[in-house]
């Protein structure tokens, strides 16, 4: 009798969504105004014409979520592709550095490496993957025995039609979720049990989005506005860029003679 995926996946759904959307609302009530100025770019809010503290604050809170979204949906992705492979090929969370998943097809191991979109990183961190990779993979050869590897950067969506890497393949999208789970439709049947938990555990977090916007904007209009209520886009910007002086040296302590 073969897996229903569709089933699996939305018993994992709605076992563990709930630690996506709480880790999103944690994040948003541990954001603070000065650390998202001093991390975004000023010059983009003011190329945009914002013209009201109430604007800059939602633009600049929406911005710093986004961003946090990403990495804690990625972690949380990277569980459901876990959980799906482990049922279909006895795959397990990898104790190797750089592994996420390990399992075997045909006497091949697999190894992979997911990553939440195609995009990821830059030069040195996809360098410093395949040295992960290669590493593991000797490891693999010489103390375990296992003669034949397979290394995968797997994303979770996106496309990269040139797969074949040096040192690595590089599976996105489609590819990735029938490459973990032996079907080609997984990665669409996934939306429906995904949209239909989030809409359920979403509230507490457009509760407490309008509270953060609106302490925000209180915030910025005492700290970033004139007294005639316009923005001092030169404040932010000093805020955010302004070469600190270096602090000054300690003096040696002389030692007694």
């Amino acid at each position: 009798m073969s897996l229903d995926l569709v089933k699996l996946a939305t018993e994992y759904v709605e076992q563990n969504i709930a630690n996506f959307h709480q880790a999103k609302l944690d994040k948003l009530k541990t954001i603070r105004l000065s650390d998202a100025i001093k991390r975004k770019n000023p010059y983009l809010f003011r190329a945009n014409n914002l013209l009201t503290a109430e604007e800059f604050v939602r633009a600049i809170v929406q911005a710093t979520v986004i961003a946090s979204e990403e990495t804690i949906l990625g972690n949380w992705l990277e569980g459901l592709a876990i959980y799906i492979n482990s049922a279909v090929y006895g795959g397990r969370k990898s104790g190797i550095k750089g592994i996420d998943l390990e399992f075997e097809i045909d006497g091949v191991r697999q190894l992979v490496n997911i990553k939440s979109g195609p995009n990821w990183g830059n030069s040195s961190q996809i360098t410093k993957m395949k040295t992960e990779f290669a590493d593991a993979i000797k490891t693999l050869r010489t103390s375990g025995g296992v003669e034949t590897v397979r290394a995968v950067n797997g994303c979770c969506y996106g496309k990269d039609n040139n797969f074949v890497k040096t040192g690595y393949e590089k599976l996105c999208g489609q590819r990735f979720w029938q490459y973990i789970s032996g079907n080609a439709d997984l990665y669409v049947d996934l939306i429906v049990p995904i949209g239909y938990e989030s809409a359920k555990h979403n509230e507490s977090f457009q509760q407490e989005l309008p509270k953060t916007i609106n302490r925000f904007t209180k915030q910025f209009l005492d700290e970033y506005c004139f007294e005639d209520g316009s923005v001092d886009w030169a404040k932010i910007i000093r805020f955010n860029s302004e070469a600190s002086a270096p602090k000054p040296k300690k003096a040696k302590r002389r030692k007694k003679s």
